[in-house]
This record gives C-alpha cells, structure tokens and sequence, in this order.
C-alpha cells in the first residue's frame, strides 16, 4: 500500500539529500510505495524556484527513471520554501504551504519532517514545528534526524531534551544508514533461523568476537570536520556499538520492534564501564602517516587539507568491550576502525572455541564471516580432511557473497530506512536508551585519550593499523581474522 504523506526536509540543497534521499524516494516512487498522495517540501537558504528545485531532483535520480516524462513526474511531487530556521515568519509560510499540499494530495494530514542539517538547529527547528502548529496532532507525524547524535553524553542529552518538547519518542527516528544494510538486517535471520547458530550463540562456544570497519580513503575534503570528530565518534559511538547490539542480545520473544528494542537496549545497559587501567590498555587510537601501497603514495593524516599540523585527532580506533550478560560474560567484542587501511569493508568474524583435538595436531577453530560491504554474504571456515594419502587436517571456506547493491538486489539503506518510517518500524533505528548508554561509555574513552592516557600511535597508510592494536588482541590470545595487508607485503607491495 503507498504512503500518503508530506515529507518536508530542511536542508534540501544539501549533499545528503542529492545524492541519498532524492534518489531513495524516487525508489520507493517506482515501487509503489509512494504513488500519487505524497508531496515533499524542501527548505534550505539559497532562493531557489519550484521549477529550479525540480530540476535538482531529476538529475540527482539520472539513470534510475525509465524516461525524462517519468523523472518529471515524480518531480512534480517537489516544492521548495526559501528557509531561515531562526525566523518565524519562514515557519508561517511553510505551514500555509504544507496546509495547501494535504488538501492538494489529500494526505490526510500524514507528515514526516528530515532534518538533514547540523544537531545545533535541530531543537529549533523542533520548536518552531510546535509554536508554529505544523505539528498539530493530524495523522502521523514522525521525525527523522541524521548523525551525529550529539557529540557527548550531555550535548546528545540537551539535544534530546529539544526533540522531546515537540516529539514523543515513539516518534523520534535517530537514522544510522548502516543499520539499513542488508547484511546488518540478515544478522537476525542467521542468528534466529538456523538451529546450528542459534544454539551455539553464546560464551561457552565463542571465544571472541570481530568487528572491523575499515576505510581505504584518507579524510579527503572533510579534514575540518574530521579533525573536530576522529575516529572513535565518527563510526564506534554509532554504527559499532548499535553492530554488537545485534551480535550481543538474546533472543526477543517476537520480530517485532518492541521486543528488538527492548533486547538491544538490554544490552547496552550490559555494556561494562572499563577501569582506568583497562582504558589504557583495551583501547587503541591511531593516526595515519605516510606510505606506499601498490606503488602509489599517499600523505599523512597532519598534512592533508584543512588539518592540523600538530593534530593528536584519532584516524584509526580499536578497542574491546565485554557485555555482562548471561549470554556473554567474559566473551571479548573487539572492534577496529579507520582511514587509509589497506582495503575498504566491513565485516564481522565470529571465532569459535577451539576443540580438543584426537588428531595430533591442532585444530584451528571454526569462523563465521560475515560481510557487510562492499560485498554482501558470509562464509563458514569448517574443518576437513586434506586430500592426499596421509590423515591431515585441512580448514574448507563455504562461501556466499554478492556485490548485490551494484547488481540492485538490495535496496540502499536510505531506502529501507525511509520506508521503515513511513510504516512506523523503528527496528533499524537508536532509541534514546541506547544512545545514552553509548555515549556514557565514549565519553569515558575520550576524556582518557584527551588526557593522554594513551599514546597516538602511528601507522603507514595502507596497513591494517599501528602494531598496538595486533598486541590487543594477543594479550587474550587471539588475532585479527581479517589481515589484507599480508598479501600486498609478501608480494612486496606494501611499504
């Protein structure tokens, strides 16, 4: 059934919107989802026209229509407001406008509102919707605000205090586009719907748990913001830890979004506040130097554009957290992320308790893998038989993967997470407890790091990052399962 409703973004000239929310309404056009009674509104400073913001929309959605009369079409949908969120009067306009819109489509007075601006005008923009009656109790209306959340516990806390005066939790949708990811999402049929997973899910058969986001590219452009940002906020306080809550938590009663909700957030209230001690030693920042991979040569992290000379911001973040839960008391959850590594993907290794072995040699545990990007599947390492006459044991790799978003198998996690919303499916979404007891923990690592409890290590673009995070792992006898850089340095690539 399509959607009726107002969309209205604030800050729609934006990068996001062109090049992420456009074409995923444009998708969810094509399906059906969205048909005839929806409108969006576009607000953003720059005085733009109807018929220039229309524009906008058909080349940001160049290549997904199957001809110019439909992208205009679906452009047709698009109407723009000249906006400054600090006047009134802009307010006025836009409720005049969004009032037209729900008789003109006949919405019925659904509204979704994306704030696709920075957190510091959020809790105006809020205000005004309420001073302003554009939220006025009529149908659904639901709020969807972008990363970052805050940048500490108290920022995100004054933050939300914000959105709580116009909108009731239930309608507050925190978005982390990658929990819209296929993988991420197909984590719950792999762990609940397969027998063998769901009954060896827990401490007495795992041993550690990986969680690896790695990046090839350096900051690029964004060396202001990131300088500002690092590592540890940039990708742990959100995407990792919101990752864990879905290897980590138990089984919920349902797939519903309550019960979902209500083990993740189980677990980050199981998250274990690291002492002093285990601060400077479970944890690791990193920053990026110079170096060479495949033959080319790339810069220091201190020498990119807009960064700091001197900068101590973090490029590279791993560490270990324990959840206290009966499932997984004692099971280590590493995680590692960072700029410049040697490929870019996201992957989860589950390591499995080694068995005694009958066979006198070693056994080498058994490992789920599972990919996120830029491919798309699993694999299960099993132990074998090596051909041949003598008895010798040998690991066998069953592998799925797909580069299915090229292949447009998979929808994009903008897409998804849109259509989540507009069915009132907060499932993929952070609800406050979470981001709470996330930051609780951050902010701990990063007054740590601020002090210079621990070293800024260094690492040569290209690697897996600084030797410190290898030494991690070894002091609770494991490594890393994912190591590219090992192929590039027995070929001489790396240096």
């Amino acid at each position: 059934m399509s959607s009726k409703v107002i969309v209205t973004i604030f800050g729609a000239s934006g990068d996001l919107a062109k090049r992420k929310l456009y074409p995923s309404l444009f998708r969810l056009y094509k399906s059906g989802n969205l048909s005839e009674h929806f409108a969006v509104i576009g607000t953003a400073r720059r005085p733009w026209s109807k018929a220039y913001f229309e524009s906008i929309i058909v080349e940001s959605i160049e290549g997904l229509a199957a001809s110019q009369e439909e992208a205009w079409e679906f452009a047709s949908h698009f109407y723009y407001q000249s906006h400054d969120v600090n006047d009134k009067e802009h307010y006025v306009e836009l409720k005049k406008l969004q009032t037209e819109l729900t008789e003109k489509y006949q919405t019925e007075g659904n509204k979704l509102f994306f704030l696709s601006m920075a957190p510091e005008f959020f809790g105006t923009i809020a205000k005004h919707l309420k001073s302003e009656h554009i939220v006025d109790g009529n149908g659904f209306e639901r709020l969807i605000v972008e990363k970052p959340f805050g940048t500490s516990l108290k920022t995100a806390s004054k933050l939300n205090s914000e959105l709580v005066e116009t909108f009731d939790e239930e309608q507050i949708f925190r978005i982390d586009h990658y929990l819209g990811k296929e993988m991420i999402q197909n984590i719950f049929a792999i762990r609940f719907a397969n027998l063998i997973f769901d009954q060896v899910w827990n401490k007495d058969f795992i041993d550690n748990v990986q969680i690896t986001f790695a990046e090839s590219i350096g900051v690029e452009e964004r060396g202001g913001y990131y300088d500002h940002s690092g590592a540890l906020k940039d990708m742990i306080q959100n995407h990792a830890l919101q990752l864990l809550s879905i290897l980590a938590m138990d089984k919920p009663e349902s797939f519903s979004k309550e019960a979902i909700r209500a083990e993740k957030i189980k677990v980050f209230q199981s998250l274990v506040q690291p002492s002093d001690e285990e601060l400077k030693h479970n944890f690791v920042r990193g920053q990026y130097a110079a170096g060479i991979i495949d033959g080319r040569d790339y810069i220091a992290y201190r020498d990119e554009f807009n960064v700091d000379p001197e900068s101590q911001t973090e490029t590279f973040a791993a560490g270990t957290f324990f959840v206290d839960s009966e499932r997984f008391i004692g099971v280590p959850f590493f995680f590692r992320t960072g700029k410049r590594m040697t490929e870019k993907g996201t992957r989860v290794n589950i390591t499995f308790k080694k068995m005694p072995s009958i066979f006198g040699e070693e056994v080498a545990p058994n490992i789920l893998t599972i990919y996120i990007q830029p491919t798309e599947g699993f694999s299960l390492k099993i132990n074998g038989k090596e051909v041949g006459e003598r008895f010798s044991l040998a690991q066998i790799s069953y592998d799925y993967r797909t580069d299915a978003t090229a292949s447009g198998a998979s929808p994009e996690p903008y897409e998804k997470l849109i259509f989540d919303v507009l069915n009132n499916d907060s499932t993929n979404f952070s609800h406050w407890d979470e981001v709470r007891a996330s930051w609780a923990l951050i902010d701990r690592i990063e007054e740590a790091w601020a002090n210079n409890k621990s070293p800024l290590h260094s690492y040569a673009s290209g690697t897996m990052g600084p030797q410190a995070a290898f030494d991690m792992l070894a002091k609770f006898n494991a490594k890393w399962q994912w190591e590219p850089d090992n192929w590039y340095r027995e070929r001489d690539l790396l240096k």
